[in-house]
C-alpha cells in the first residue's frame, strides 16, 4: 500500500469519527431536546438555531452552489455544449421544485388525515348534545371548529430533505479527496472539510432534534451522514485505481439537484422559522451573521 493511499484511508477514518462525534452531541444531550425549559433555555436554543441558519446559508451560497456551477460549467465545456439557455440554473430549479412538490404532496395527505380525525369527535359531540366550546386549544383559529396545524415549523420532512441534500454534497466532498493525486493536497482538503463538516453536522443535528425526530432516528441520520464523505473517498480511490473518468456529468447534475434542494430548505424552512417567531430579533440576526461569518472565514482561509 503506497503512502498516498494510506493518507486517503486515514482521512476517511478521521472524517467518519469526527463527524459522528460532533453530530451526536445535540442528539445525546437532553438539554438540546428539552422544549419545556425556562425562557432563557428557549432563547439560547433559538439563538443556536439561528447560528445554524447562518451556517447553512453560507454553505448554500459559498460552498454548494459555487462547487456545482464550477463542475457543471467544466463538464459542458468538455462536451462542447453551447446554449443561451441557463441550463445550470435550470437544474437547480428542478431540485427546488422537486422538494416543493414532494412536500406539498406529503402535507396534503397529512392534512386530509387530520381533517378526518377532526370530524369524528365533532360529530360525536353533536349527537350527545355538546357544544363546540369544549377542549379549546390556543392553536385553534376562526370559529373554533377547525384545527389549523402548522406542519411546516421544523417539519421532519424538510429536515429529512436537508439531511439528504447535505449527504449528497458530502459524497462529492469525499470524492474530491479520493481523486487527488498528491498526499499534501489530500491533507489540505481533508483539514478544510473536517472543520467545515464538524460545524455543519452539529447544526444538522440541532435541526433534527428540534424537528421532534426520535433520538434513535437522529442517531441513524447522523451515522449515515457521517458515512457519506468516507463513501465519496472510497469511490474516488476506486476511480483512481481503475483509471476511470466516466460519470462526471451525472455527478454535476446530482450536485445541481442537491443545490436546489438546499436553497429551498435554507430560505423556506430554516431562516423563516426563526425570524418569524417573536422576540430577540436583532440578536437572532446577529447569530445568523455569526454563523455565516465563521463559515465565510473558513471558506476564505481554505
Amino acid at each position: 500500500m503506497d503512502y498516498l493511499l494510506q493518507v486517503k484511508i486515514g482521512a476517511l477514518v478521521g472524517l467518519l469519527l469526527l463527524t459522528l462525534l460532533f453530530g451526536l452531541i445535540p442528539a445525546r444531550i437532553k438539554w438540546f431536546r428539552d422544549t419545556h425549559g425556562t425562557e432563557l433555555h428557549r432563547t439560547v436554543l433559538s439563538l443556536i438555531s439561528c447560528f445554524a441558519g447562518g451556517v447553512f446559508l453560507a454553505a448554500c451560497l459559498l460552498d454548494i452552489i459555487p462547487d456545482y456551477l464550477s463542475d457543471i460549467s467544466a463538464e459542458l465545456d468538455v462536451r462542447k455544449v453551447e446554449t443561451s439557455f441557463p441550463l445550470a440554473e435550470f437544474i437547480m430549479a428542478a431540485g427546488f421544485f422537486m422538494v416543493l412538490i414532494l412536500e406539498r404532496i406529503v402535507l396534503n395527505c397529512r392534512e386530509a388525515v387530520v381533517s378526518q380525525e377532526e370530524r369524528s369527535p365533532l360529530m360525536a359531540d353533536d349527537r350527545n348534545g355538546h357544544g363546540h366550546g369544549h377542549g379549546t386549544n390556543p392553536d385553534l383559529e376562526g370559529s373554533g371548529q377547525h384545527v389549523h396545524v402548522d406542519f411546516q415549523a421544523h417539519s421532519p420532512f424538510r429536515s429529512f430533505m436537508l439531511f439528504l441534500s447535505l449527504s449528497l454534497h458530502s459524497v462529492f466532498e469525499g470524492l474530491a479527496i479520493g481523486l487527488q493525486s498528491t498526499d499534501s493536497k489530500v491533507l489540505e482538503i481533508c483539514i478544510a472539510i473536517l472543520v467545515h463538516k464538524s460545524i455543519i453536522v452539529f447544526s444538522l443535528s440541532v435541526k433534527l432534534v428540534q424537528s421532534a425526530v426520535r433520538p434513535m432516528w437522529v442517531a441513524a441520520y447522523i451515522s449515515v451522514f457521517a458515512m457519506m464523505s468516507p463513501i465519496g473517498i472510497a469511490i474516488g480511490i476506486s476511480v483512481m485505481e481503475a483509471k476511470l473518468a466516466a460519470g462526471a456529468l451525472i455527478q454535476a447534475v446530482l450536485e445541481g439537484l442537491a443545490a436546489g434542494t438546499f436553497i429551498y430548505i435554507t430560505f423556506l424552512e430554516i431562516l423563516p422559522h426563526e425570524l418569524n417567531s417573536p422576540g430577540k430579533q436583532l440578536l437572532k440576526v446577529l447569530f445568523i451573521l455569526l454563523g455565516f461569518s465563521i463559515m465565510a472565514a473558513l471558506t476564505f482561509i481554505g
